[in-house]
């Protein structure tokens, strides 16, 4: 649907609706306005349902919001054609995290090249966990008819970042008016992640090996989750105060994808906690953003992960204020809220709060 085609059909209403403020994501149009004199909801109902659109009407504070859009884009899924770019850094990404999966398994790269397939089963897990997170989102944007890019991957020399990668994200290229939208679309990709990274850390430790700690020399000590711990409880129930567990490649990755979702569903900024929170509470946002700062200082005494992670956070997303909701004011459906309070129970299950100890 274009312009011309929403205003027509604002002008079928004009004598019982009043619109104050338009808006569209490419193909979905939304006015705000008010009804007029003795004419509801309903006189406005039965002229949409009439017309060749899809539409959902909703009313908070004297206020009307109408959404609008082609009934074909609830069906399409558009296929994308994949830019140089995206190639690019995709393979190097593979790359950068298949060299980190054969270094963490001790193979000398220089005097064994072809000792990086040992990297296979990290690289491909770790992949799937945040392709799979990304395409969540893309998906949903897609769903809403907000226009966003595919999954950029992001490489990273394993010398100096340890898992090859400094992650992936996509692009939103046009405004999100609808709080529904925002949620799912911020929502979807910590879900998808979440479901992916869980069955591989069952795989994962059941592959890993148990050690004793005096046969540790150095190394990384990862935190536990409420989830890790449970997990571990299951598979190791046995497992002694002077052992530890060395962690499969596979396990590693899908411990990996467990923290990259705790982190993205901090409610801060336009993570994806950010926008969920914002779609769930509104302008209380706001208040809650500042309280997860505040948290993060007590927690940077427990581990210094936690001042690195708050000073890039706060000057990666100072300035990344989400853009005004029009229907902001208006509750969501009970089904998207228990998708909100899905990402806050997936939050407290993967929140560890030492994530390394060296």
């Amino acid at each position: 649907m274009n312009q011309l085609e929403f205003n027509k059909i604002l002008k079928k209403i004009d004598y019982c609706f009043l619109p104050i403020q338009v808006g569209s994501n490419i193909d979905d149009w939304l006015a705000v306005g008010r009804l007029i004199n003795k004419y509801s909801e309903k006189d406005v109902e039965s002229i949409l349902k009439d017309q060749k659109y899809s539409f959902s009407i909703k009313e908070y504070d004297e206020k009307l919001y109408i959404r609008i859009r082609d009934k074909k884009e609830d069906v399409i899924f558009h296929i994308p054609k994949i830019s140089r770019i995206h190639w690019v850094l995709f393979l190097l990404t593979i790359f950068t995290t298949l060299l980190a999966g054969a270094i963490m398994e001790g193979v000398l790269i220089f005097n064994n090249p072809y000792g990086i397939l040992r990297g296979v089963p990290f690289s491909v897990t770790l992949m799937l966990i945040l392709g799979t997170h990304e395409f969540g989102h893309y998906f949903y944007a897609q769903k809403h008819n907000v226009e966003a890019t595919l999954p950029y991957f992001l490489p990273a020399p394993p010398f100096l970042f340890l898992i090859g990668t400094f992650g992936a994200f996509i692009k939103i290229k046009s405004p999100i008016y609808n709080k529904e939208a925002l949620l799912q679309i911020g929502a979807a990709g910590p879900i998808a992640g979440f479901i992916i990274a869980v069955p591989a850390l069952l795989i994962g430790l059941k592959l890993s090996t148990v050690i004793e700690k005096v046969n540790i020399t150095k190394g990384i000590v990862l935190g536990d989750s409420i989830l890790m711990k449970f997990f571990t409880w299951i598979f190791y129930p046995s497992l002694l105060e002077t052992q530890d567990i060395m962690l499969h490649p596979i396990a590693f990755a899908g411990w990996i994808g467990l923290l990259v979702t705790m982190l993205n569903l901090l409610p801060v900024g336009q993570l994806d906690g950010g926008h969920v929170a914002y779609a769930m509470f509104g302008k209380k946002k706001n208040f809650i953003e500042k309280l997860t700062f505040a948290t993060l200082i007590p927690l940077s005494f427990i581990s210094l992960n936690w001042l690195f992670w708050g000073i890039l956070i706060f000057f990666l997303m100072r300035s990344a204020k989400h853009p005004p909701i029009e229907d902001i004011n208006i509750s969501l459906s009970s089904s998207n809220k228990r998708i909100g309070y899905i990402c806050i129970v997936i939050f407290i299950l993967c929140f560890i709060p030492a994530p390394f100890k060296i």
